[in-house]
């Protein structure tokens, strides 16, 4: 057992030390080199560690937090790299379009979508913040990167909600509705809720990846609430047999109800 476990720790050295050396040799290409010299400009990076996720649209990284003002008492953050050639970001037009806080922004290229979103997910972390939602608090945002706080201990992530062990699921899905209800209260609506996008610190529920949330005045809103609390809904039923009526749930969110 013991064997096995120093492997294991070897070769997450041995990874680390890889993703350090495509870091130092220059993996990124020149603009988002320029973007992320920023960051380092500022006093919010000291030195990017390693990569712990890798997404269709984005990477993330963890890193080690400089000396601003900005990053005080953290240790650690997340610096999400998104990605300016990866064609499904075309998708992103369903929750762009209609958002009256980009109507003004011209979009002619993939890096201005890239650029436009990027922005998006820092304003709508603001809002999850501002609102006492659990989710990472944004640092920063720059071209295509994004800097915010670390969920997880030293440099470790914590697990999504798929991966977790909750010791009492109930009370975790009615912390999740809660801070969906506060995400409302405050005119925001996640849109792309699921057990991927909900990471579990010790048994706290913190939602992540806001880019795809939206305001209430987008004309979709109403649909992705109903998304949200459909997925969370069902993962909870299957997982761990809470049953929880979705009308009843999106009523008690919505204010149309005190019960749910």
């Amino acid at each position: 057992m013991g064997t096995r476990m120093g492997k294991s720790k070897a070769r997450a050295r041995k990874y680390r030390l890889k993703e350090q050396e495509k870091i130092d040799t220059g993996i990124f290409d020149e603009k988002t080199m320029v973007s992320l010299g920023k960051f380092f400009n500022k006093g919010v990076v000291e030195k990017l560690e390693f990569i712990t996720a890798r997404g269709k649209e984005a990477d993330l990284y963890i890193a080690r937090a400089g000396t601003s003002n900005l990053v005080k008492g953290e240790q650690f953050l997340i610096m999400k790299f998104f990605r300016i050639e990866t064609s499904s970001f075309f998708k992103m037009d369903d929750y762009i379009i209609g958002d009256p806080r980009f109507q003004k922004i011209k979009v002619t290229s993939k890096y201005d979508v890239v650029k436009v979103w990027c922005r998006k997910e820092f304003g709508n972390l603001e809002i999850a913040t501002k609102a006492g939602v659990d989710a990472p608090r944004p640092i920063m945002v720059n071209g295509s990167i994004l800097a915010m706080t670390l969920i997880g201990a030293d440099s470790i992530p914590s697990p999504q909600l798929k991966d977790a062990d909750l010791r009492e699921p109930e009370k975790v899905l009615d912390a999740i509705l809660s801070g969906v209800k506060k995400l409302y209260k405050n005119k925001l609506v996640h849109g792309d809720l699921s057990e991927y996008n909900v990471l579990i610190s010790g048994q706290t529920p913190y939602m992540i990846d806001f880019g795809q949330a939206v305001v209430l005045d987008h004309p979709r809103a109403e649909e992705f609430l109903h998304r949200d609390l459909s997925n969370i809904l069902d993962y909870f039923a299957k997982n761990y047999h809470i049953k929880r009526d979705e009308n009843r749930a999106f009523a008690w969110v919505t204010g149309q109800s005190q019960i749910y």
